[in-house]
């Protein structure tokens, strides 16, 4: 790729913009499900156990920060699967791989299995959705549509490129444990003091509760180890080889699977589980970086969401499978991750308070992209 094309739009993400109209998908299941080889939805504990590893013995040779970083988000890929029980088809076997690699990358295993479920079952439902849920015209207490003119939005919205780069820069490395701790970017229908650390916390159901507390339990225990560790070796050992990966290991390829200037956010009846599944973006991030260390989740990510149990060494078959069944519907970008990390923070401002068909608008209030009431 000449260095120029690292700062463009992929043509992918140009052709939708040329668009401009949103026809809502009418997807068929059934039609998908069968597309599928029945021989991808098999799952072999065997050869996930192979595959993570390979990922552990890498990660012990990996010491620089980047790639541990990459390899730390890798490790990541094992929470996703095995909340959905895609890794083995014994249970018991999830739950402790879930355990283990949770715990190690300091995450609480059932409490994120809950909310990460839940972001399955009502994927950009604005009303439902667990995770990166937009800001609305009233949030940023903007006058009505009808009466703002471009130098309003501008007043109220517009940052220094500094200011952005500040706010980028928190998001990356800290809005993952700002939102497990208390619910930043989630869901605003729950209350304040909302914490996936809290048992008693709206996020989840009455049983979940000893279960959340076992998480809590269990990562004191980790989180005790370290302290004992960083006495033994250092504080500064354990900064450089431990919580500099960890810090900036998940949410650049998460927020650009679900925040996009094309892609729709529904209200009620519009909301479907196959147009909250097309409502994310399959991206190849860092080529095969990406592929390798993040196991297709970002690459194959359209795939996940209609089938959330296919173990990931599968998903480049099903995106493959599903492609033609879903034709223009499917959303893939090659922007390069970080333009497009840019773009998306820039442009992804808010959505209207009212309507059952949402884009993103930007500091401007301007849409890209307006829903074909017509259809």
């Amino acid at each position: 790729m000449p260095w120029f094309q690292i700062f463009q739009d992929g043509p992918e993400y140009e052709a939708r913009k040329r668009r401009g109209k949103f026809t809502p998908p009418v997807v068929s299941l059934k039609q998908l499900r069968d597309a599928v080889p029945h021989h991808l939805f098999e799952r072999s504990t065997t050869k996930s156990l192979a595959h993570m590893f390979r990922h552990f013995v890498i990660i012990l040779w990996l010491l620089y920060w980047g790639w541990q970083g990459i390899a730390f988000a890798g490790r990541l890929i094992y929470l996703f699967q095995a909340g959905h029980n895609a890794l083995s088809s014994h249970t018991l076997v999830n739950t402790a791989i879930g355990l283990t690699v949770h715990t190690l990358v300091l995450t609480p295993y059932y409490s994120w299995r809950v909310t990460h479920n839940t972001h399955h079952k009502s994927t950009n439902n604005i009303d439902r959705d667990e995770t990166y849920v937009p800001q609305t015209r009233q949030d940023f207490k903007l006058p009505d549509d009808k009466v703002t003119v471009r130098m309003d939005y501008a007043h109220i919205l517009e940052e220094t490129p500094a200011y952005t780069l500040f706010k980028l820069f928190v998001r990356q490395f800290f809005g993952f444990q700002l939102y497990l701790l208390h619910n930043r970017k989630g869901n605003p229908r729950y209350p304040p003091g909302t914490s996936h650390y809290k048992p008693s916390s709206k996020l989840f159901r009455p049983k979940d509760r000893l279960s959340i507390l076992f998480s809590n339990i269990i990562l004191l225990t980790f989180l005790t180890l370290l302290i004992h560790f960083s006495y033994l070796h250092g504080w500064f050992f354990l900064w450089n080889h431990y919580f500099l990966p960890w810090l900036g290991s998940i949410v650049l390829f998460t927020y650009l699977q679900h925040s996009d200037p094309t892609i729709p956010y529904y209200r009620k009846d519009q909301w479907t589980f196959a147009r909250g599944a097309l409502a994310t973006v399959d991206r190849p991030l860092f080529g095969w970086v990406g592929r390798f260390f993040l196991h297709n989740i970002s690459s194959d990510h359209v795939a996940h969401h209609f089938f959330p149990t296919v173990p990931f060494y599968n998903l480049p078959e099903v995106t493959k499978a599903i492609k033609p069944v879903l034709g223009d519907y499917y959303n893939y970008d090659s922007t390069p991750a970080l333009y497009a990390l840019w773009r998306s923070f820039t442009q992804c401002t808010f959505v209207e308070p009212e309507g059952d068909i949402l884009f993103f608008k930007n500091q401007y209030g301007e849409a890209l992209v307006t829903p074909n009431f017509e259809s």
